[in-house]
């Protein structure tokens, strides 16, 4: 979910110089990744690296197209209106954390990462019971923006454009995650030669500058 903003600008843009419209479905990354392993056909497949990596070597993608397409950092994000907490140091997030009475992060390589962080700092436990699932496709923002978390963690990408929440800004250099997004070509593909234009077309300066628009960068940059 964390790449649909910037996929619907490149592929319009692809479109725009003369490539091949496609169609594009994003769902959330587990359920994207259980239908390309169930057999499902996709002409291409864009997920967290490692993800795509485990789809390559089940043999349902092929491992000489995969492209790193962006990286990605999670951001924090309150509601509109609501106090800011002070989130510059890793020490401050972790007061910010320990402070807010729920608190919601994504169930993707992100969120598996800051739950890590949550046992090293040794806080797991105590905020365990504030932690509010997002169900699978649905963005953390969007229950930051209902009032029905305090605190979301999630890409900027996913919170850059979103009404009625207030972005807090990244996470700190020291507590960064950084998430490569990826793709690569079914091995079933019926349009490898279009699929592989595509592929090419994203790591151009103009599809460069698109991604970094959408709170990205440039796998590599």
């Amino acid at each position: 979910m964390a790449t649909r903003q910037v996929l619907d600008k490149l592929l319009a843009l692809h479109a725009a110089q003369g490539g091949r419209a496609m169609q594009l479905e994003s769902v959330g990354g587990v359920d994207a990744a259980k239908r390309v392993q169930a057999g499902e056909a996709f002409d291409i497949v864009f997920l967290a690296s490692d993800a795509i990596d485990k789809l390559v070597a089940a043999g349902h993608l092929d491992a000489t197209s995969k492209v790193n397409l962006a990286d990605s950092g999670v951001a924090m994000a309150v509601r509109a209106g609501a106090p800011k907490p002070d989130i510059a140091t890793a020490e401050a997030v972790r007061a910010a954390v320990l402070a807010a009475s729920s608190l919601s992060y994504s169930t993707g390589p992100s969120g598996v990462a800051l739950a890590k962080l949550f046992e090293q700092w040794g806080i797991a436990e105590e905020i365990k019971d504030r932690i509010v699932t997002a169900p699978p496709g649905v963005p953390v923002g969007s229950l930051v923006a209902k009032g029905e978390v305090e605190l979301g963690f999630q890409q900027l990408s996913e919170l850059i454009h979103l009404q009625g929440i207030e972005l807090l800004g990244n996470l700190p250099d020291a507590i960064q995650i950084t998430t490569t997004f990826s793709a690569a070509i079914g091995t079933a593909s019926m349009h490898k030669a279009e699929a592989r234009a595509l592929l090419a077309f994203l790591t151009s300066d103009l599809a460069a500058t698109a991604i970094r628009r959408q709170g990205m960068e440039p796998a590599g940059h």
